[in-house]
C-alpha cells in the first residue's frame, strides 16, 4: 500500500496489480475525510476492462453506477466480466469492491476505430486562454494542474467549467489518456448551478461518458456542464469536453441524489 508524502501521485492512481485472470486491485491507500471519490473507481474500473480488451479498441462508452461510498484507506478490488468480443466491439463489465461489497458498477464498450462522417452541430464553449488564468487547485485530483476561466453560471456553489491537463507528459496510450478524462469528468457538477444547491447535499448516482474523438490528457482540455433538470429529490445534468482547439472529445452526463442539507 502507498501514500506519497505529499499526496498521491498519478501514477500511483492509475497503477492497478493484476491479482488473476480479469481481476486487478488498485492498493492506493491516503487519508480522505470524505468517502472515496467515485470518479476514481470509474476510471480505475475502465482500465481494468481494457486491459481485457484486445489492442486496437479503446474505448467508446462507459455508464457507472455508484451504489456504496466506499473509503479511500482500504485498497478496491476490481473484478471484470467479458460479455462479448465481435468483430468491432467488445463489451464488459466491471464491479469494485471493498469489503466484499460492491461499492460501484460499470458497462463499458469498446470500439475499433472506423472511417466516416467526421462532425460536430454545437459550437464549442467560449473560454479563455488556459495559460492566462492562474492556477486553480482541484481537489482530488492528483497530478492534474487546472485553470478556472469566466463561468457561465457566476452564482453556482461550484464552477461548471474547467480547464485541465496533467501537470507532466502521459505516454501515447488511448486507454490510459481515457481513464484519466474519466477520472477528471466527475470532479464537478452541472446542478450547483440549481438555485438553493448550496443549501443541498449531492451524492452521485450513476456517471456515463462517450468518447468521440482521441483526446490527449496532457494537454488543455476545457469541461464545460450544463443543469438539465431537478425533479423527485434527483438532479440531472450533461457535459461535454473538448480540447483547446474546439474538438469535442467526451460527452458526459450525470444524475445526483439531492438532499436538504442537515443543520
Amino acid at each position: 500500500m502507498t501514500v506519497a508524502e505529499a499526496g498521491p501521485t498519478l501514477e500511483e492512481v492509475f497503477d492497478l496489480e493484476e491479482v488473476d485472470r480479469d481481476l486487478y486491485r488498485s492498493n492506493l491507500v491516503y487519508p480522505d475525510q470524505h468517502a472515496l471519490y467515485g470518479g476514481q473507481v470509474v476510471a480505475q474500473a475502465l482500465l481494468a476492462a481494457g486491459r481485457t480488451v484486445e489492442p486496437g479498441r479503446p474505448p467508446h462508452s462507459l455508464h457507472a453506477y455508484f451504489l456504496r461510498a466506499g473509503d479511500a484507506s482500504r485498497p478496491t478490488v476490481f473484478r471484470v466480466e467479458r460479455d462479448r468480443d465481435g468483430g468491432s466491439f467488445s463489451a464488459r463489465r466491471v464491479v469494485a469492491v471493498q469489503d466484499a461489497e460492491v461499492i460501484c458498477s460499470v458497462s463499458c464498450s469498446f470500439s475499433r476505430p472506423s472511417a466516416g462522417l467526421d462532425r460536430t452541430v454545437t459550437a464549442p464553449p467560449q473560454a479563455e486562454d488556459p495559460e492566462a488564468l492562474p492556477e486553480w487547485t482541484l481537489p482530488r485530483l492528483f497530478g492534474l494542474s487546472s485553470r478556472l476561466p469566466q463561468q457561465p453560471y457566476p452564482d453556482a456553489s461550484w464552477p461548471t467549467r474547467l480547464w485541465a491537463k496533467t501537470s507532466a507528459p502521459l505516454p501515447d496510450d488511448p486507454l490510459l489518456h481515457a481513464s484519466v478524462l474519466t477520472w477528471f469528468s466527475d470532479i464537478a457538477s452541472g446542478t450547483s448551478a440549481f438555485e438553493g444547491s448550496g443549501e443541498r447535499t449531492a451524492t452521485s448516482l450513476d456517471h456515463a461518458v462517450w468518447f468521440h474523438r482521441p483526446l490527449r490528457m496532457d494537454e488543455w482540455v476545457l469541461m464545460d456542464l450544463v443543469p438539465q433538470t431537478m425533479a423527485g429529490g434527483r438532479g440531472w445534468y450533461t457535459g461535454t469536453v473538448h480540447d483547446a482547439a474546439g474538438r469535442l472529445g467526451a460527452s458526459l452526463t450525470q444524475e445526483i441524489l439531492s438532499r436538504p442539507r442537515r443543520r
